[in-house]
């Protein structure tokens, strides 16, 4: 019987999982498993980066424009709490995301080794599922289990800590076998129940005024293509959470886009409240999506509620019928309930999502025509639109870029083209998953938004874009200061703002001595050639736009406009 040693035996699973890439950084407890990976056959590409934090965030990104697990790993101590930013995110968003961290042995625990830390404790609240390996022969049994809970049900992050001697212990090689398809999610999937489904259909047909909102579950379903079909059945607009952006193609012409607090508008908010029913999918209607619950009102209508986790169905709102399953197997049958297609005899859809759009961008190609210095956002998002193909990846940190690129930029091919951590909301995120999202949809152009408060968490990273000669596009809104909380300090407080403003870097040079080719801009005129430019290189680039603050802006947050 062939013996392989723990961390022999670990790499040996995720290769059998199909796993091909892993984000992490090295520390001493990882050694044994190191030495693995550089010994062993697996093809395995292991991305060394410079903050565990940015391996969780690429690993997330990954997950996300692949639909397999993303991966990442650090050491102990430390490296588990660096990590943890980033599983706390994927968890949160539901995505598959595995973090790996090594630990002291279990022979030295409660001797004040250093670096020891209950890891198990650490992450218990920000995962789906969450173990600590204390025994070799346990390594393969468990990889199996955290695969299991990391693609089916409602995907989720799953952390495994890993100690150093259970790393060296032996594990019999005949116990290293995987079930298939649970490398990609989701797995095992599930309908709903039928006589829900059939009730739902004879709300749905009733309906006059129906609407659909969606949430990150359809894109993680795949089920764009049943989404398109019921709402094209019934003639009902679509609206989406940021996370559910890509649920449909936003030209369509029953894509209302964004609802909500962050990125909606008072003419998308002013659809959504005159539906008699209110279908949400894969989308837990919290307080960002619904502005703080009064979008849609709950009297007066009718509400469905589907998704694949019971523990989100009618918790904000009521449901006339739960539909617990996967999003793409209970769309399809609910088409199929409701029987062969019907012409509506109304067509509000179309007439409803088409004025909205005409107001709202009628007062946002205003904006963006300016030529007014600082650069206005919304000049920016404008120029990007004109010139980023269909199948590009754009990534909004959650500071400036969220709000105005999940407002007005049209993502113009269903499924996940557009990211942003809406789970948790930290800076730095887009930098360092763009990175992920490159690796993981190779060939497609990948570009990454943030504000420069953002650019300062995760500025490392540069090193790690270059050493992997990645062609992405970083865009920085210069405005010297954290706009989110500047705007909060002045329409809640008075304009009492303190300890928000900081001075400007030059970004532009910043990224050259990484040795990316960069543009500092500020005059409105130079903004094109300078992202044409950028975005055309075959190498990692930044363009360093000197932009109005948020608290000057009139940004799609509705608590600022208000």
């Amino acid at each position: 019987m062939n013996r392989l040693s723990g961390a022999e035996a670990f790499v040996r699973m995720l290769q059998l999982q199909g796993v091909r890439h892993v984000f992490g950084l090295c520390g001493d407890t990882s050694l044994p498993l190191y030495d693995a990976l550089f010994r062993l056959d697996h093809g395995i590409t292991h991305i060394l980066t410079r903050d565990e934090r940015s391996a969780g965030y690429m690993a997330d990104a990954y997950a996300r424009v692949t639909g397999k697990v993303g991966v990442c790993e650090g050491p102990s101590g430390g490296g588990a709490t660096y990590i943890l930013p980033g599983v706390a995110e994927a968890n949160e968003s539901s995505i598959p995301v595995l973090a790996v961290t090594t630990d002291i042995a279990v022979t030295s625990r409660g001797r004040f080794t250093l670096t020891e830390l209950d890891q198990e404790a650490l992450f218990r609240p920000v995962t789906k599922w969450n173990r600590m390996i204390d025994k070799s022969s346990s390594i393969p049994g468990t990889l199996r289990a955290a695969f299991a809970q990391l693609t089916t049900g409602r995907p989720g992050a799953v952390h495994l800590g890993l100690p150093f001697d259970v790393q060296q212990d032996a594990v019999d090689e005949s116990d290293l076998w995987v079930e298939p398809g649970l490398n990609q999610f989701p797995a095992r999937r599930a309908g709903a129940d039928p006589a829900a489904i059939e009730k739902a259909a004879g709300l749905l047909t009733a309906a006059k005024r129906p609407i659909i909102l969606c949430g990150g579950g359809v894109v993680i379903s795949g089920a764009e293509p049943e989404l398109a079909q019921l709402a094209r059945r019934l003639g009902a607009p679509i609206a989406t959470s940021i996370s559910g952006q890509g649920s449909i193609a936003e030209t369509d012409p029953l894509a209302l886009g964004v609802v909500g607090s962050n990125g909606g508008s008072t003419e998308t908010a002013r659809v959504l409240d005159q539906a008699d029913l209110v279908f949400f999918i894969g989308c837990r209607a919290g307080s960002v999506t619904t502005d703080r619950w009064r979008h849609p009102p709950r009297e007066g209508r009718r509400f469905l509620h589907l998704d694949v986790d019971s523990g989100v169905i009618a918790v904000t709102y009521p449901a006339d019928v739960a539909l617990l399953g996967d999003a793409k197997l209970t769309l399809a049958a609910l088409n199929e309930a409701l029987g062969p297609p019907h012409r509506r005899t109304e067509s509000w859809g179309r007439e409803a999502v088409a004025a909205a759009k005409a107001e709202k961008f009628l007062a946002f190609d205003a904006i963006a025509a300016s030529e007014e210095r600082p650069i206005r956002p919304e000049r920016v998002v404008a120029e990007l639109q004109r010139l980023l193909p269909e199948d590009a990846i754009l990534i909004a940190d959650p500071g400036t870029p969220c709000p105005y690129f999940s407002a007005f930029y049209e993502q113009r091919r269903a499924g996940r083209h557009f990211i942003s951590n809406r789970a948790h909301g930290a800076l730095g995120y887009s930098l360092s998953a763009a990175i992920g999202a490159s690796i993981g949809r190779p060939g497609v152009k990948c570009v990454a938004a943030m504000g420069d408060g953002a650019f300062g968490f995760t500025v490392g990273e540069l090193e790690t874009v270059m050493r992997l000669k990645l062609p992405i596009t970083y865009v920085v809104f210069s405005n010297a200061s954290y706009g989110w909380i500047k705007a909060g300090q002045k329409t809640k407080f008075h304009e009492r703002y303190f300890s928000v403003d900081f001075d400007r870097s030059n970004h532009a040079r910043i990224a050259e001595a990484y040795g990316l080719k960069a543009w500092r801009v500020e005059d409105p005129r130079e903004l094109r050639p300078a992202l044409k430019a950028a975005l055309e290189s075959a190498s990692p680039t930044l363009v360093d736009v000197i932009a109005q603050p948020l608290h000057e802006a009139r940004a799609p947050v509705s608590e600022w406009i208000a």
